[in-house]
């Protein structure tokens, strides 16, 4: 019986600009995903007892370009991964025990973000500036809720728990949404541009 190793990408930049799409290549962008999004948690900066990192900017940044599975799938790995003990979280921390520390919250739910995030993205919220930023933002507000959340679950009073895990993060992903809204669509014009000037383009 016949295998077909044709993967049916998703309708994103990454996808359309890849495609076709096999299933070596989707795993290969899985793995790199992984890994570059273990590269995004080094760039930290301590204010607190959560530092600030590129992490939410590289989460929903890879459901947007990947799509909502492959998006899930890679930070799944990248999950799997720093708890077998790879040096993938903040600080080149690794280890089961670091999902049950202050950050576990936010680390849990990079799937679920990555999810949401690519399944606007193949509904076509990449390619405008303002669906782009609501995309990203969902994504970034699906991690700062769950962060909060387990905070309260390890007794933090829920004021505080905003003050110490939301509060300090919300100017940065404003910040992180803008650069990536402006990124998507200019990635969908170079793509179309490229498109209408190959030679194989009716016209």
């Amino acid at each position: 019986m016949h295998m077909s190793t044709t993967y049916s990408g998703p309708d994103t930049l990454l996808g359309a600009a890849l495609a076709p799409m096999d299933w070596t290549r989707a795993v290969s962008l899985v793995f790199a995903f992984s890994l570059f999004n273990a590269a995004a948690a080094q760039f930290s900066l301590n204010i607190g007892p959560i530092p600030i990192t590129g992490q939410s900017f590289a989460v929903t940044l890879t459901g947007a370009l990947l799509g909502s599975r492959l998006g899930a799938m890679a930070l799944v790995a990248y999950i799997l991964e720093g708890c077998c003990g790879l040096p993938f979280f903040a600080h080149g921390a690794g280890g089961l025990g670091v999902l049950l520390g202050v950050t576990g919250g936010y680390i849990v739910s990079f799937p679920a973000a990555a999810y949401i995030t690519g399944a606007f993205a193949e509904h076509g919220w990449d390619r405008r500036f303002m669906s782009a930023a609501a995309a990203m933002a969902i994504g970034s507000v699906v991690i700062l809720a769950a962060g909060w959340s387990w905070l309260v679950v390890l007794k933090t009073p829920p004021a505080a728990a905003f003050n110490i895990g939301v509060l300090p993060f919300i100017a940065g992903d404003i910040i992180k949404v803008w650069l990536a809204a402006a990124v998507l669509p200019t990635g969908w014009a170079i793509l179309k541009r490229k498109a209408s000037q190959s030679p194989d383009a009716k016209g």
